[in-house]
């Protein structure tokens, strides 16, 4: 029987997606639910298992634009399992076996006469050269026997790159579906909203302390790392509860607000960025926080991630120091209205208590969509994050560091 194999829905609303490699040949003998394609969507990189064990034909190209429901492929399960490794091993063994055939002389290009005055320079020609700073042996002469003329000197243009040369190749590849679909979404989050950023900075030095005295006990008793994450996660869910407008979004001619918190995480991916969701953050304890962006960024990583665990979120927080950024402007993630960059801790002096102290500052951002944010609600909720961050103790932990850390 000769099976079609379609090409399953990766979500709703994706109606096509892209053959990104296929992970086996055409007459290869294959096991049912081993990967045989990588397929992208605008939205993750998923691998497609063959639905039955046979010896597979197929029927798209890497870099085909697929529609969900397609025939991508043929599986004949009837066909016996080869005693090789795949069934198009000995055709392929006996294809490069062939003799080739003597491919017809292509005509010898005539050669060109040279003689000793072959790229000599005229007088004029060699001062032209000079002040141009161009080598003599870098122009082609159009004159008698190959000699530099004064026009081919005039029309001389120096060859990009060094003086002293080097490798100047360049290569192309095609962008996944992924890729390009981000492109989409960044042009369109600049060309169609309002942005602008406003920045402050916070001093992490109650953040540090909290972190050295707690993080060994609490990684042993959860199995995770207290790291940072927690911290700006719990104040972005705290700042949004006290500046709804931020925690919206515009539909046409109406505003959506949200009574729950879905925050997003942008992580660098295989594929490119991805944006996995915390759901329901404001539920979350740190333990929780922790737990949950060290699972999806594994699975983001690792190109597990799904279309489902990539929808929706109300908020993003991106850390661009994780790279080494000192500050930058992050853009909105449509259909979100804000956005919150994290960027490099790095030691500076400020005024404390009338007196320069040395403490970790990092500088932060927040890029927004004006038409349904005012300035002085965004700069209000960077402020509130501020607030939270440098006071975690009082503001974030109520008080009690060990309940709130569940020690």
């Amino acid at each position: 029987m000769i099976l079609e194999m379609k090409v399953p829905s990766p979500g709703e609303s994706i109606t096509e997606v892209e053959i990104a490699d296929w992970l086996v040949e055409d007459g290869d003998y294959v096991e049912k639910d081993q990967a045989i394609a990588e397929v992208d969507s605008d939205k993750a990189t998923l691998e497609l298992p063959a639905e039955e064990s046979g010896i597979i034909t197929l029927k798209a190209e890497v870099g085909d634009a697929v529609a969900v429901g397609a025939v991508v492929c043929l599986i004949d399960t009837d066909a016996a399992k080869p005693a090789g490794d795949s069934a198009g091993k000995d055709v392929a063994e006996q294809k490069k076996s062939e003799p080739k055939k003597e491919e017809a002389k292509a005509p010898q290009p005539v050669q060109a006469k040279e003689t000793y005055a072959s790229g000599v320079a005229s007088p004029a020609a060699k001062k032209i050269l000079s002040e141009k700073g161009i080598d003599s042996t870098a122009v082609k002469g159009s004159g008698k026997d190959g000699r530099i003329t004064k026009d081919d000197a005039v029309n001389a243009v120096p060859s990009m790159g060094t003086p002293t040369g080097g490798n100047r190749g360049e290569s192309r590849s095609k962008l996944s579906m992924l890729r390009r679909k981000v492109a989409e979404r960044l042009v369109s989050a600049k060309n169609e909203t309002a942005m602008l950023t406003t920045f402050n900075e916070v001093d992490m030095s109650a953040i540090f302390e909290l972190r050295n005295k707690y993080k060994e006990d609490f990684k042993a008793k959860h199995g995770v790392g207290l790291g940072f994450m927690s911290f700006f996660t719990r104040a972005v869910v705290r700042a949004l509860e006290m500046y709804p407008s931020v925690n919206s979004m515009i539909d046409g001619k109406e505003m959506i607000s949200y009574d729950f918190c879905d925050i997003s995480i942008a992580v660098s991916g295989p594929k490119g960025l991805m944006v996995p969701v915390i759901r329901n953050a404001e539920n979350l304890t740190f333990r929780g926080v922790e737990a949950e962006v060290k699972r999806l960024a594994i699975r983001a990583r690792e190109g597990e991630i799904t279309v489902d665990e990539m929808t929706g979120g109300t908020f993003t927080i991106t850390n661009g120091g994780v790279f080494g950024s000192m500050l930058s402007t992050p853009i909105i993630n449509p259909p979100q209205s804000a956005i919150l960059g994290m960027h490099n801790i790095v030691e500076r002096p400020i005024a404390r208590d009338g007196a320069i102290a040395i403490a970790p500052i990092m500088y932060v951002a927040v890029s927004y969509d004006h038409r349904i944010i005012d300035g002085k609600e965004s700069v209000g909720f960077l402020v509130a994050i501020k607030e939270a961050l440098e006071n975690p103790e009082e503001l974030l932990m109520d008080g009690n560091v060990k309940r709130a850390l569940e020690m």
